[in-house]
């Protein structure tokens, strides 16, 4: 097989074959009926589960099981899911005997067979394909059932030529229903009934088999590479979710091979693979679809599922009814020009370009009877990030800050923007105002900079203040719940040769006196330690804390309350992600980074007052 931007085809079996085994459900996942609870329960969740929105319940089989089951199959699947490689992994494995050895497999693409001058019927063009002797042979291997016929891509057949196809398939398959036979075709691109062969589906690949895809791949050129790729994948979960479909897991591979790595601009590769799948794929294969967009060139397809993603994203809607995704449609394209503005039309025409989306492109699909979703949650948070950078809705965007959920669209829209000043200026802006209207977390803002400034260390003032920060709220908590834990941190933090230099001696007295008040007890004896807690816990810890307090300036008893712990989980997180952004690859200027990176942690008195001196 050759596929992409492939230097040289590669083998599919043998010792350098890069075949994985597919599974099949029995049980088409747009057919299932679950309960809504079931496939809406993960829309609305801030820490939901990525994986979660592609899981499948249905039970899985090995391909070649299901194919062994039914003697005629129809084998449906998203594109790219690899029902071609398949249908030519059974024909191998036939021809080496490992499978249904007693037939002779027959390769048929039925869009080389749909064009072809004089349109011979599927007999005649299994004759001329296998060259035997006379008519006579042929017909007697197929009245033997001898044959395993497999029929490649009934999608890819031109609508003109469709229900001649269809007649030749169904005809041939009831006069000689002793064969095997195996079709395949996209899911939702042909609406057809073939009464006697039954639907499976191809599955996504799951972890095992991404792992063996790239095991087989890299074996070629560095089984190395193998590892760290995998390894890779799993630190960064929105790129692993496209490993799922073989076309783009190849794609990932060619991209991989060339650096060791990802590109770390993530949104280039998104495009790239969504180029794959709104383009390339099609045309690589010299296909030409049935053209069912109205007036809708690729931009304007973009621009669509655009609209769609940032509309779902921003109403949580992960999965979303059949209809509600038309009526979303039908806003897009009413707009177009020559478009009949008909509701009845518009409904029509609305199914039909929801449709092509999902049997095109494979970008839609349907998890369940009439619900759809986008293919992966990475696509609908490129896609709404493309929206959000074209239409210049920054002011939107900033207002989901903290919710964690929005995160991977903060960081595709800062690397998609030519420059991504006016964002991160706008996410500093919001991101003070979190903790602007709460005197104490600015005076514990106003502490984290005054001790920051007094420690003399190569570091940059902010990644001090995000020390200090960090540790500020561990000690609190910890010096609250746990003796054993405080004083081992306490004395790891301040020891720790990055911040500070050796503890001069007084404070080194200090602290062995308080730790010569802990009593001697044996690991096993907690009972006894418990006792003295209980008594006397209260008493050391302010000790500590006074000493701590004395000569670091840290250990303060903020006494924050549930309330404001919360607001500065969220203005950490919120500042975190605005640093994420900034080392991620996009434009900023100099002056904003360099802006954002001296005021960051800092109280707002603090930063007003720089402000002024700067005008």
């Amino acid at each position: 097989m050759r596929v992409l931007d492939m230097d040289q085809p590669i083998e599919l079996t043998g010792e350098r074959g890069i075949y994985t085994n597919v599974n099949i459900l029995e049980r088409l996942t747009g057919r299932r009926r679950p309960d809504s609870a079931e496939i809406f329960q993960n829309s609305g969740v801030e820490e939901f589960d990525r994986f979660g929105l592609n899981q499948v319940v249905e039970k899985r089989v090995p391909g070649l099981e299901a194919v062994e089951r039914h003697s005629k199959l129809m084998v449906l699947g998203k594109p790219g899911a690899g029902k071609s490689t398949f249908l030519k992994y059974l024909a191998m494995q036939c021809i080496e005997g490992n499978f249904q050895d007693d037939r002779i497999p027959v390769f048929i693409t039925l869009k080389d067979f749909a064009e072809l001058e004089g349109s011979p019927n599927l007999f005649t063009y299994i004759s001329q394909l296998i060259e035997l002797s006379t008519s006579g042979s042929l017909r007697k291997i197929l009245q033997k059932g001898q044959m395993l016929v497999l029929l490649d891509g009934l999608d890819e057949v031109r609508e003109e030529d469709t229900k001649r196809v269809l007649r030749q398939i169904l005809e041939f398959s009831d006069q000689f229903h002793l064969n095997q036979f195996v079709m395949t075709c996209r899911i939702a691109a042909k609406e057809y009934t073939f009464e006697r062969f039954t639907e499976v589906e191809v599955a996504d690949f799951d972890s095992e088999q991404i792992a063996i895809f790239a095991q087989n791949w890299f074996r070629r050129s560095d089984p190395v590479k193998a590892e760290r790729f995998i390894q890779k994948l799993e630190e960064n979960k929105p790129i692993q979710e496209l490993a799922s479909s073989p076309l783009l897991l190849t794609l990932l591979c060619l991209v991989f091979g060339e650096n060791a790595d990802f590109p770390a601009n993530r949104s280039e590769l998104y495009k790239e693979g969504l180029d794959v799948l709104l383009k390339k794929w099609d045309s690589k294969r010299n296909i030409q679809r049935d053209q069912l967009y109205k007036n809708l060139s690729i931009k304007r397809k973009e621009d669509l599922l655009s609209q769609v993603a940032l509309t779902t994203f921003e109403q949580k809607e992960y999965f979303f009814k059949q209809k509600t995704v038309e009526s979303y449609i039908s806003d897009f394209i009413r707009n177009l020009p020559n478009v009949d503005s008909d509701p009845e039309v518009l409904q029509i025409d609305s199914e039909a370009v929801l449709k092509s989306i999902e049997a095109q492109h494979g970008l839609f699909v349907e998890r369940a009877k009439s619900i759809y979703s986008f293919s992966h949650l990475t696509f609908q948070e490129y896609f709404a990030a493309r929206e959000i950078v074209a239409s210049s809705a920054y002011e939107n965007l900033v207002q989901h800050l903290t919710e964690k959920r929005w995160r991977e669209v903060f960081l595709l829209t800062a690397s998609m923007m030519r420059s991504a000043d006016e964002l991160l200026i706008v996410m500093k802006q919001e991101i003070g105002k979190i903790v602007s209207s709460d005197k104490k977390l600015q005076k514990f803002l106003s502490w984290l900079n005054q001790k920051s400034s007094s420690v003399e260390t190569p570091f940059k003032p902010a990644a001090v203040r995000v020390f200090y920060f960090d540790l500020a709220l561990d000690l609190d908590l910890a010096l609250d719940l746990d003796l054993d834990h405080a004083l081992d941190l306490a004395r790891a933090f301040d020891l720790d040769h990055a911040i500070n230099q050796a503890l001069n001696s007084e404070l080194k007295h200090k602290l062995q006196e308080i730790k010569d008040q802990l009593p001697c007890v044996s690991p096993d004896d907690r009972e006894k330690f418990k006792r003295w807690w209980q008594k006397s816990g209260q008493a050391w810890t302010e000790q500590l804390r006074v000493v701590m307090i004395e000569y670091r300036n840290i250990g303060h008893n903020w006494q924050f309350s549930y309330e404001q712990k919360e607001l500065l989980q969220q203005y950490y997180d919120a500042n975190k992600l605005l640093v994420d952004c900034l080392n991620s690859d996009c434009y900023v200027s100099r002056d904003v980074r360099q802006e954002i990176e001296d005021t960051l942690l800092l109280p707002m008195s603090e930063i007003e007052g720089r402000r002024n001196i700067k005008e």
